[in-house]
């Protein structure tokens, strides 16, 4: 059985390559989807890499995550720092969960600094880029090999 992982990417993300790219970069998020499905495949996994600009959308994928996926990798984008709904279905996943974020949301806003979705996540990554989505990748197949 190959693994799947579920890739979440929130509100304002399909603007990337054209919203503000001194802080996302200039790849956009077809380039970011792309590079995710070639470094799963290397792993032998598969993603299911989708974004949403609404809250409840999300909230309903990651509950269909709970029995269609492996581990679920999510860049909740400014609902991290809102969303509580986002928290309470991630808290019902039994699976790898990895927080990723473009940039280091430590070095921006003060409102940025907290997290709801680090509440659950095993890991977050923030401040490399869409390299962080590769490593995420990484880290759930490592995570599922050990047995989480």
């Amino acid at each position: 059985m190959t693994t799947k992982i579920m890739i979440l990417n929130g509100p304002n993300l399909n603007m990337l390559g054209t919203r503000e790219p001194e802080i996302y970069g200039s790849e956009t998020l077809g380039d970011v989807e792309a590079t995710c499905k070639q470094r799963a495949e290397q792993l032998g996994a598969t993603v299911d890499f989708r974004q949403s600009n609404v809250e409840g959308e999300l909230v309903t994928w990651i509950q269909e995550g709970r029995t269609t996926a492996q581990g679920i990798i999510i860049n909740a984008a400014a609902y991290t720092h809102t969303s509580v709904a986002i928290l309470d279905a991630l808290h019902t996943c039994d699976m790898p969960i990895i927080e990723v974020h473009l940039s280091n949301i430590h070095q921006r806003e003060s409102f940025r600094h907290k997290s709801y979705v680090s509440r659950v996540a095993d890991a977050m990554i923030c401040g490399l880029g869409s390299h962080g989505y590769e490593l995420a990748i990484e880290a759930v197949m490592r995570r599922l090999d050990r047995g989480k």
